[in-house]
């Protein structure tokens, strides 16, 4: 039996809607989404339409869509129907009631675009120069760490897991309709126990900052310790690097010494071969900085929804997640901006 709204009820949904308006309209007030139009129109390509034809939705207002959907971690048909739904939403794209909002298949292809085109690093890179200019460089040091982004799971039979893990295609005899339908570049693997199926966002974050500056995406199984040199950041303005046990080894040590970087890698212990006091210690020091990353993942976890891919196939996956990475910059800048840290360069 359903209980009857109370005063206090309404005042907390009423807190939630302020909560989520004055944070949108602080993104809108410090993201200049104007400076992102060359990188879209380059991506777009547009035909002109003066001869006739339906003219196509701004570009930045698609792109403030897919980046409203990676704030709130949304399907494309939820975030059509939040945009119809929802006034806070309506104001942060510019909408008014009367405006006609794109449709989830819309912004669905408006993603694919840009994805075919190579278009979402480019953004990520557009917003990471605003960072600059706005007195955010990468500073302090790179923690490096890696999460995991499922999917959903698919229902295979034995023989098709086995074919599918040693070709990296779909099974011949799958219709076409069916293979579009399966994520053969997905992957199993554990943790701790734990099984995950799909990719990883493998993410370098700036000490002083927080803020993700160089990402990588692949299967779930691909270890740690392979994309660390892929995720460097030469800009940085540190050579001091913080990272998990998983990505030392000896081979790794001597790489980063080449490179001239001042390792801060937790130290870790072997069979027959547990770490000594003192290195125990030296980690429960570089533990200090290093769980810093892990509230990047824990933000994108609990204030942005997580990050849930629910396309097909790891170009789709690299977009959705680079997406997600550029969204919580966002997000991350906004608080920065906020609290009035860092002046203009």
């Amino acid at each position: 039996m359903s209980r009857q709204a109370g005063l206090f009820d309404r005042e907390k949904r009423q807190q939630k809607l302020l909560a989520t308006k004055d944070f949108l309209d602080r993104v809108n007030r410090f993201v200049a989404w104007e400076a992102f139009r060359p990188v879209l129109d380059t991506a777009l390509q547009r035909k002109d339409i003066s001869h006739g034809g339906r003219p196509p939705f701004d570009a930045v207002l698609m792109f403030r869509m897919l980046v409203l959907q990676a704030l709130y971690n949304l399907s494309d048909e939820e975030t059509e129907y939040q945009i119809l739904d929802r006034q806070s939403f309506m104001h942060f794209l510019g909408l008014e009631i009367q405006d006609a909002v794109p449709d989830a298949r819309t912004l669905w292809l408006f993603r694919e675009t840009l994805r075919k085109a190579g278009a979402v690093e480019k953004l990520f890179n557009q917003f990471d120069g605003m960072l600059n200019a706005h007195g955010f460089k990468a500073s302090g040091g790179q923690m490096i760490d890696a999460t995991f982004v499922e999917v959903p799971r698919q229902r295979n039979n034995r023989d098709d897991n086995k074919r599918i893990k040693e070709t990296g295609e779909a099974p011949g005899d799958w219709s076409e309709k069916k293979a579009a339908h399966k994520d053969v570049d997905a992957e199993w693997t554990k943790k701790n126990g734990v099984a995950f199926y799909g990719y990883k966002n493998h993410a370098n974050v700036d000490r002083t900052h927080k803020i993700i500056r160089r990402y990588t995406v692949t299967g779930a199984s691909v270890h740690d310790s392979q994309e660390l040199e892929n995720v460097l950041d030469p800009n940085n303005d540190s050579n001091d690097l913080w990272a998990d046990s998983a990505y030392r080894s000896e081979e790794q040590e001597q790489r980063l010494k080449d490179k001239e970087y001042t390792s801060h890698i937790h130290e870790r212990a072997y069979r027959n071969k547990p770490l000594a006091e003192e290195q125990k210690a030296a980690n429960t020091e570089k533990s200090r900085v290093r769980v810093r990353v892990e509230h990047v993942f824990g933000h994108i976890e609990t204030s942005m929804n997580g990050c849930f891919v629910r396309t097909i196939g790891i170009a789709r996956a690299r977009a959705k997640i680079g997406l997600e990475n550029l969204a919580y910059n966002i997000s991350r800048f906004t608080f920065l901006k906020t609290r009035g840290q860092a002046a203009p360069a």
